[in-house]
């Protein structure tokens, strides 16, 4: 009997460690994609101003924008599949070093051909991908959605920190000197990385036999195999559906900003600064509560359905105390659909290739961000804002009906 207590209290004792272990390495986890932000939005901050300073055009500018965004799209599902086959680690040590010559490149840049080749190394800078490749290893698919919510308060912190830093540095400092502290902090992160992220984080068993890791990294039919698996397509098409037509409105929102609501420089950072303030509230306070009540289908439906209430709201919206308002259920949709389609796309696939597909889904922000600057100017141009507002009620009030209908396709197979 003593020996059997003895037995109960080491084993008591193993899984508090263990608990306390897994806590330390999530929350360095969220401290690394906090710094990844915080570092990519002081140097976005005040990259168009050191591009007009070496001659670069707002079309030059435009594709320099597209080039950076077209390698992220093309790094992301190699980055994951990448971390699947040398682990998270590995992963966040590559991500981390890319940023690090990503900033020293464009620190250094003294003309246009040497601004375009900073840009290079931004093919594999996915540090929140990474850290939420940290968070999927240490948590079981009941934990994850809550856990993954989390990275949206990293988020808005680090877009308040690295903006308004960003801006103070470079009025303070010079141009280049967010540019450095960015270089910095990368650093910094990859020796982070290398003393506390664990090599092998690995807490759950393989699937099955063919969880097994791959022959390449940039093997993409294993890419698009994860696509073909039972439910991966269709969740993915409802993510990137949804989110485009906004990812189009904020892509021309420095544009919107000026003409369309009339704010300066200054007032356009404080707008930026309350769209942060909000994704941090929502994330902090209303995400994890949803999760831990609610189902992800449910939640993805809920999610679907505000977002074409709020693409209403933009079509008739006139000034910007009406878009402040907007901001409130938009920033709850979009922080919703992100979270939950993240969460039932790591759990419909192997355990091996949760990287991979948190590459594919990281791949949404830069194909936005490289077809958008085209197709949002167009729409700006030929019908105004509230052309963004109808896209996004018609394409989600599609979505909802297109769920809806396989939910009842669902239940009348479940009857027979």
């Amino acid at each position: 009997m003593e020996q059997e207590g003895n037995e109960k209290r080491a084993m008591s004792q193993s899984e508090l460690e263990n608990m306390s272990n897994k806590r330390f390495v999530m929350r360095v986890a969220y401290l690394l994609s906090a710094a990844d932000i915080s570092c990519l939005f002081m140097q976005l901050s005040t990259i168009p101003y050191l591009a007009k300073n070496l001659g670069l055009e707002s079309v030059g500018f435009g594709c320099l924008q597209t080039v950076f965004g077209l390698l992220q799209l093309i790094g992301g599902p190699i980055f994951g599949r990448f971390s699947d086959q040398f682990g998270v680690r590995a992963a966040l040590t590559l991500s981390f070093l890319s940023g690090s010559l990503f900033y020293l490149l464009s620190g250094i840049a003294t003309n246009i051909p040497l601004l375009f080749i900073s840009r290079i190394p931004g093919m594999f800078m996915h540090g929140l991908p990474g850290a939420q490749m940290v968070i999927t290893h240490w948590t079981t698919p009941a934990e994850r959605a809550g856990a993954l919510g989390k990275f949206g308060l990293c988020m808005g912190l680090g877009m308040i920190i690295g903006s308004s830093l960003g801006g103070f540095l470079a009025t303070k400092v010079g141009l280049q000197c967010p540019t450095f502290v960015g270089l910095a902090g990368s650093l910094l992160s990859t020796l982070v990385v290398l003393t506390y992220i664990p090599a092998q984080p690995e807490l759950h068993e393989p699937d099955t036999k063919q969880d097994v890791k791959r022959s390449s990294v940039f093997n993409f039919k294993e890419i698009t195999r994860l696509l073909r698996l039972p439910g991966v397509f269709p969740v993915f098409t409802v993510r990137l559906c949804s989110g485009l037509p906004v990812g189009f409105f904020m892509i021309t929102f420095a544009v919107i900003s000026i003409n369309f609501f009339g704010l300066n420089p200054e007032q356009s950072g404080y707008l930026m600064s309350y769209i942060g303030v909000v994704q941090m509230v929502v994330q902090a306070l209303v995400i994890g509560q949803l999760t831990s009540r609610f189902s992800d289908g449910t939640l993805l439906l809920v999610s679907l359905t505000v977002s074409s209430a709020v693409g209403l709201a933009m079509a008739l919206m006139s000034n910007v105390f009406q878009f402040c308002v907007i901001v409130l259920p938009l920033v709850f949709a979009l922080a919703t659909l992100t979270v939950i389609t993240d969460s039932i796309l790591t759990k419909s696939v192997p355990s091996s290739d949760t990287g991979a597909m948190l590459g594919i889904c990281a791949s949404v922000h830069p194909l936005t961000r490289t077809v958008g600057p085209t197709i949002g100017g167009i729409l700006y141009q030929a019908y105004g804002v509230s052309s963004f507002g109808c896209l996004h009620f018609a394409v989600n009030a599609v979505l909802v009906f297109y769920l809806l209908r396989k939910k009842m396709h669902l239940k009348e197979q479940k009857l027979e």
